[in-house]
């Protein structure tokens, strides 16, 4: 008799146990891979060697260009720094500069938004690999009532809003807009 409830006891526990369920998946919804791509609000620096007058900073305008000098408007938005240093040096070589060196890197990102239960809801400046876990640090972490174990973020995908659901460690994105649910006792 005390056998047989042993072997029943160890049949519910492995029972049981096969049904826990993990409540969130390691899948994302929300693409991460791919090299950065310039859009509106971010602010490039060009060095253009040997010539310190073509040499700035340059904010992306909504239309998605920046306005550089002698070559004028030049669209930027869902270029790499790397296409657009290769567009401002084929623009100067067209009669301004003889084999121009031209290089293109990032000044400042374009912010992330944060809404819900944070403590400090708003627009903060991302750094690059930054996290939601750090984002959410930012904004000066949770309030009592929010959902500390996933986030929903909103992504801009071509013309498109991406929403997925996601967990802490899940990488940001310039642009992205958090949202730090309340949890549900």
């Amino acid at each position: 008799m005390i056998l047989l409830r042993l072997i029943i006891i160890v049949f519910l526990s492995f029972s049981i146990s096969a049904c826990a369920v993990k409540p969130y998946g390691t899948n994302y919804l929300v693409e991460t891979a791919g090299p950065y791509l310039l859009d509106s609000g971010d602010i490039i620096r060009v060095t253009v060697y040997g010539d310190e007058e073509l040499s700035g900073n340059f904010l992306v305008s909504d239309s998605g260009e920046i306005s550089y000098p002698l070559v004028g408007q030049v669209k930027v938005r869902n270029l790499t720094t790397n296409q657009v240093a290769a567009n401002i040096s084929s623009a100067l070589s067209s009669g301004y500069m003889r084999n121009p060196n031209v290089a293109v890197e990032i000044a400042t990102y374009r912010p992330f938004f944060i809404q819900g239960e944070v403590k400090n809801s708003g627009q903060y400046p991302y750094a690059y690999g930054m996290s939601v876990r750090e984002a959410i640090a930012l904004a000066g972490g949770f309030t009592q009532t929010a959902e500390k174990s996933f986030v929903i973020i909103y992504r801009k995908k071509g013309r498109q809003m991406i929403k997925g659901s996601v967990q802490l460690d899940f990488p940001i994105q310039p642009g992205d807009t958090i949202i730090v649910s309340e949890r549900w006792l």
